[in-house]
């Protein structure tokens, strides 16, 4: 199975009408794996395969716009008819499990158990299911937050998750295939926060130039922004092939 990119939704930082949050779905190497579960990608992911069949879960960080429809994927698994025949390894934040666990007012996870089995995150995180091998890289948010790299068959696809300019990203992206950006902030405001937390479109163009990407395909612009001037921006200084990520459309890699 080749390496691919199905986006699921791309919107930052409320979902809307046919455009979920961030989600995608990465596929290849004989594996599945849900990409970020942003409100409104659990339907969407619905369209492209069966979630009980899914590979693994991984979650860039612990923002709702990132990670809410884990519940929806929780009473789906767990009282909706979708039981998955062994719980379903999700990568996320240390914390994932006990939140998830307090929207059902539980203090412990043990219910979840049967469903999703958790696994922290950390800088350097590397795991491989069948032929696909998940490659884990810290990078600066303004909470716990990652990036992915995917490989297989010799290609592969870098994810910037929600992160502010830092080396993680250009080493993580590094001569990737395609590379999946955030572009949320028109431009970087200053003191609007201590650290910056997320990327302009010319902060997404440079890092795909200094990393030698093949393509950037852009996500996660924000209101400010529409996603076609958020992608010209971009392209002006990658010097690639830079495209938009638009909901449905699928990406060999």
């Amino acid at each position: 199975m080749p390496l691919s990119l199905t986006v699921l939704g791309t919107a930052s930082p409320h979902p809307g009408p046919d455009r979920p949050c961030s989600g995608y779905l990465v596929s290849g190497g004989g594996a599945e794996v849900w990409v970020d579960a942003g409100p409104g990608t659990f339907a969407a992911l619905q369209r492209h395969t069966d979630p009980a069949r899914l590979t693994a879960i991984w979650i860039s960080h612990l923002h709702a716009d990132h990670s809410a429809d884990l519940l929806a994927a929780a009473y789906a698994f767990a009282f909706g008819g979708m039981t998955p025949n062994a719980p379903i390894p999700v990568y996320a934040p240390q914390d994932c499990a006990r939140r998830l666990a307090g929207f059902f007012g539980r203090p412990d996870i043990e219910f979840l158990k049967g469903v999703f089995d958790f696994r922290a995150l950390y800088d350097g995180h590397d795991v491989r299911h069948w032929n696909l091998r998940l490659t884990t890289r810290a990078v600066a948010h303004d909470t716990e937050a990652y990036g992915l790299r995917a490989e297989a068959q010799g290609s592969v696809l870098a994810y910037s998750g929600d992160s502010g300019p830092c080396s993680a990203l250009v080493e993580l992206a590094s001569r990737a295939d395609l590379f999946l950006c955030e572009a949320d902030l028109d431009e970087h405001r200053v003191g609007e926060h201590p650290r910056q937390v997320h990327l302009t479109p010319e902060d997404a163009g440079r890092i795909a130039r200094d990393a030698h990407v093949r393509e950037l395909l852009v996500t996660h612009v924000g209101p400010t922004l529409t996603r076609e001037a958020a992608t010209a921006r971009a392209a002006a200084v990658s010097g690639r092939p830079t495209y938009t990520a638009v909901e449905g459309d699928t990406r060999t890699v």
